[in-house]
């Protein structure tokens, strides 16, 4: 039994029908923007539950959810995300997807960070759903609020927003079961204790004692933005989702590549991560709640989430394949030929997909860093290369390879997230630096603007 009034499973006021498939969550957003198109501004690949994922400098989780198949109970999120682009309006997507009841989201806020946990003064804008103040959505699916206005836009490129996150507060009432997350956020978020209710409207954040480096149910965000705003996708695995970058840096190779594009072409262009830690081509066959692995669902299985549904998405850029090879044995020809099946799906939508070479990962310590991966890699790499099976090639393995050792440049190795010696698989922010800037800008399908938003000379 579904509508106002009513009672959900949890005991919460149901103001809308549950939503019952990620096609429906789909057919529920709202129309069309006045003045504008959506745009993907940020993205989390989903997966889980909770605990389930390859988290990087996490604090003790233990304190906020003492018991993760219980989830939540009776708390307050307020997720910390930054937009690569900003708009006059807002809308966000609240996933369920790997959750095992029904999930109810109550007195959402949006606002600009301040210091801290806390919420830029005045900014903190309640957000609804088909007009109601809460949404049940049914395990599985995903649901979408109703745009909310941002009225501390002066316009685009406002350089007072640049860098700047949103933060985004959600109570969460009774218990949620498993929580569906991204585990490897590299953004310090926060979290009120069990059983301390809602403070979701609150700008300050004494209500939020504790910390996560992970986001939990919000898993996109989209801008009001000029027709025809590019948005360009990064997929792969935890070279994109940034292992051993700088927390709180914003220092992957997408971030670094996005900066790139905004000086060429101004706030008129959008880079978004989906990338996953641990993250395959082609497998696990079998994903769900109960069967999860840390890498999170295939990017196969979760290209139509996870890509397709990215408002405005014109470019993939590819990176994936060193944990089929090294996590489950598979053949060169095995990584090739999924990705040969996520080429022919994108390009049915018309989606330019640019591939980028697996960088080294000789010498690690663990099942990818073998001579026998590595010649299974190169073999990949060539396919890559080859004429005609991608649109353009980034060739990240030809920037961040030592020739004489073919393992990764000294300088490309030590752990910028923690500390340490790192790992031979993960380039760090050099790293990932010099692999952003061996992205070719003029194979990415980015129409000029008529306005570029500095002077200066053009890379390649």
């Amino acid at each position: 039994m579904t509508g106002v009034g009513r009672r959900s499973l949890l005991g919460a006021p149901l103001a809308l029908a549950l939503v019952s498939s990620p096609a429906l969550a789909q057919d529920r957003r709202r129309g069309p923007p006045r003045d504008g198109v959506w745009a993907g501004a940020w993205t989390a690949s989903a997966h889980g539950p909770y605990p389930s994922g390859n988290p990087s400098a996490q604090p003790d989780q233990s304190f906020a959810f003492p018991d993760p198949p219980a989830g939540a109970r009776d708390q307050t999120m307020r997720m910390m995300v930054r937009p690569d682009i900003w708009g006059p309006a807002a809308r966000l997507r609240f996933s369920n997807a790997f959750g095992t009841r029904p999930l109810v989201i109550q007195a959402v806020h949006l606002g600009l960070q301040g210091v801290g946990g806390s919420v830029a003064r005045g900014t903190n804008r309640p957000v609804t759903f088909s007009g109601a103040p809460s949404v049940t959505i049914a395990p599985g699916a995903t649901a979408w609020s109703d745009a909310v206005d941002l009225p501390f836009m002066r316009g685009p490129g406002n350089p007072l927003l640049e860098g700047r996150r949103l933060a985004v507060s959600f109570h969460l009432p009774g218990s949620t079961g498993p929580m569906t997350w991204h585990a490897k956020s590299l953004t310090t978020s926060y979290v009120s204790p069990p059983g301390a209710g809602d403070h979701a409207r609150e700008e300050n954040d004494a209500a939020f004692p504790y910390t996560t480096a992970s986001w939990f149910f919000l898993d996109m965000v989209e801008m009001r933005a000029a027709p025809g705003t590019p948005v360009i996708v990064a997929f792969g695995d935890s070279i994109t989702d940034g292992t051993n970058t700088t927390m709180n840096g914003d220092d992957r190779w997408p971030d670094t590549l996005s900066r790139r594009l905004h000086a060429r072409f101004g706030p008129h262009v959008s880079v978004v991560n989906a990338g996953i830690g641990g993250n395959r081509v082609t497998g696990p066959a079998d994903y769900t709640p109960a069967t999860p692995i840390p890498g999170g669902p295939s990017a196969l299985s979760r290209l139509e989430r996870d890509v397709l549904q990215v408002s405005g998405v014109k470019t993939v850029i590819w990176m994936e394949g060193i944990n089929d090879l090294g996590a489950t044995e598979a053949t060169a020809e095995q990584v090739i030929a999924g990705l040969r099946e996520g080429i022919r799906r994108l390009r049915e939508r018309n989606i330019r997909v640019v591939g980028a070479t697996l960088t080294t990962a000789l010498g690690y310590n663990g099942g990818h860093g073998t001579p026998q991966v590595d010649e299974r890699r190169r073999a990949i790499n060539a396919w890559i290369r080859a004429p005609g099976n991608f649109d353009a090639v980034a060739d990240f393995d030809a920037v961040t390879i030592d020739q004489a050792t073919g393992q990764l440049k000294p300088s490309f190795i030590p752990n910028s997230t923690v500390g340490g010696a790192g790992d031979r698989l993960h380039p760090n922010r050099a790293g990932l630096m010099a692999m952003a800037e061996a992205v070719p800008i003029d194979a990415l399908g980015i129409a000029p603007t008529a306005a570029p938003a500095r002077r200066g000379p053009r890379r390649p």
